[in-house]
C-alpha cells in the first residue's frame, strides 16, 4: 500500500482512484472489476439480481457515508459466514480507491464465491462521478477521505467536513 501512496504523491494532479486499477492488479491480479456505471445499472435491477454490496472500510468511515444497503465488512476479514451470501447473487465490494476492497474480493473467492467484483475507483470514483451516497438512510453529502494522501482523490465538495 506504500507504493501505491507514492505513485499517489508523484501524480496527484493527473490522477483518479479509477486509475489506480492497474497498481492494484500487480498485488491482486485475478481480481475482477466492475465500473461505477455498469454497478449504478445492476442496483436498478429487480431486487432479486442486485448485487450485494460489501463496504471495506472502517466503521467511522462507513458512519460518513456509504452506498445505499451496503453492509460493512471489516478489512482483513476471512470468515464470511455471517453474510446473507446466496450463491446465485452478485457481491460486489469496495472500499476507499480499491485495494482494501481487492483482499476481500480474493477472500470471497477462495472461500467458494465465484460472482464477485471489485468497484474500479471505490467509493471515491463513486461519489466523483455525483452518485449517492447515504448515511443513516438519508443522502450524504461527503466521503471520509480515509487518509490526508488519499484525500486527494475525492473532490473538494465531497470532502467529509461537510456533514
Amino acid at each position: 500500500m506504500l507504493a501505491v501512496g507514492f505513485v499517489v504523491i508523484g501524480m496527484a494532479s493527473r490522477l483518479r482512484p479509477e486509475t489506480l486499477a492497474p497498481i492494484i492488479d500487480v498485488r491482486f491480479p485475478d481480481v475482477e472489476w466492475i465500473d461505477a456505471e455498469t454497478l449504478s445499472q445492476s442496483m436498478k435491477a429487480p431486487e432479486s439480481a442486485t448485487p450485494l454490496l460489501l463496504d471495506v472500510r472502517s466503521e467511522e468511515e462507513f458512519a460518513v457515508s456509504h452506498l445505499r444497503g451496503a453492509i460493512r465488512v471489516e478489512p482483513g476479514e476471512t470468515s464470511f459466514a455471517s453474510l446473507p451470501i446466496d450463491r446465485g447473487t452478485p457481491v460486489v465490494v469496495y472500499c476507499s480507491v480499491g485495494y482494501r476492497s481487492a483482499a476481500i474480493v480474493e477472500a470471497l473467492r477462495a472461500s467458494g464465491v465465484s460472482d464477485v467484483r471489485n468497484l474500479s475507483g471505490g467509493i471515491f470514483a463513486w461519489a466523483n462521478e455525483g452518485r449517492p451516497v447515504f448515511k443513516d438512510g438519508e443522502p450524504a453529502t461527503s466521503v471520509h477521505p480515509y487518509g490526508p494522501l488519499w484525500g486527494v482523490l475525492l473532490q473538494d465538495e465531497l470532502q467529509q467536513s461537510r456533514d
